[in-house]
Parts: C-alpha cells; sequence; structure tokens
C-alpha cells in the first residue's frame, strides 16, 4: 500500500450551528459577535450562513428540537475568535442583557469574553489585553 502524504490543516473552515431558533441565531451572531450574514447555497432546508470578511465561518441549519439534538455545546466546548473592539462588545453584551464571563489567560496578553447563543452554544472572544483591561475579570449577569 503506498505511503500517504502528511493532511496539514490550512484552518479552521466553520461551525454548523442546528437550531429550532435560526433567526434568533442569526441576530446574536449579527449584532453581537458582529458577523454578518451573506451568501448561502440553495440547500432544500433553512438555514443562513454568517460571515467574517469574504469567509463564511457560521453555517446556520434549522431543524426541530429534535432532530438538532441536545441544546448547548456537547463534545464542543465552545467557539472562539479573535477580536478587536472590547468596550463596543461589551456595550451590545451589557445592552442585550446577556450574561457573560471575562476572563485573562494567565501567562499571555490576552483577555477572553465568553457567552452563550440563544442554542446554549459557547462562544468566545478573546482580546488583545492592551484594549480590554479596563475592569475586572469575573461573571457577570444581565
Amino acid at each position: 500500500m503506498p505511503q500517504s502524504k502528511t493532511v496539514e490543516i490550512a484552518g479552521l473552515d466553520h461551525i454548523n450551528i442546528q437550531t429550532p431558533v435560526v433567526e434568533e441565531t442569526c441576530t446574536f451572531f449579527e449584532n453581537i459577535v458582529g458577523l454578518r450574514r451573506g451568501f448561502r447555497p440553495d440547500f432544500p432546508f433553512p438555514g443562513a450562513w454568517l460571515y467574517l470578511g469574504e469567509k463564511a465561518v457560521v453555517h446556520i441549519i434549522g431543524m426541530t428540537d429534535e432532530k438538532a439534538g441536545a441544546a448547548g455545546s456537547g463534545r464542543v466546548n465552545h467557539v472562539g475568535f479573535m477580536a478587536s473592539g472590547y468596550a463596543s462588545l461589551l456595550d451590545r453584551v451589557r445592552r442585550a442583557g446577556i450574561a457573560h464571563e471575562i476572563r485573562d489567560v494567565p501567562g499571555a496578553n490576552q483577555r477572553q469574553v465568553f457567552m452563550k447563543d440563544p442554542n446554549g452554544v459557547a462562544v468566545e472572544l478573546a482580546f488583545d489585553a492592551a484594549e480590554a483591561m479596563d475592569g475586572p475579570a469575573g461573571v457577570f449577569q444581565p
């Protein structure tokens, strides 16, 4: 049998979220995370693609609760994005009444904001500490 070449991962292509609440999920990723809705192939099922620049990074598929499976992240702990605009994000999160947690990465110049989308999927936005050290870390409720 011929020896196969090593596979090299070039980067994360997209995440896929199956949900009965397509519009609420899109609104979260558009208004809170800052992605934008864009072109999606004409699949025979409901959904949306959300873009970061020219790349569709979040694929939403509309399904009933029974078909979508358990709410939450399942075996995926969270989805992480590098970000800038820390103060703007916190303003949007607070105005939307979204519970969130701010964490500092030990030994790194990074601050993370964790929250959940309408399906219970954990979302992390990571910021350079130089931009994001305006207050304490901790858990914040709406």
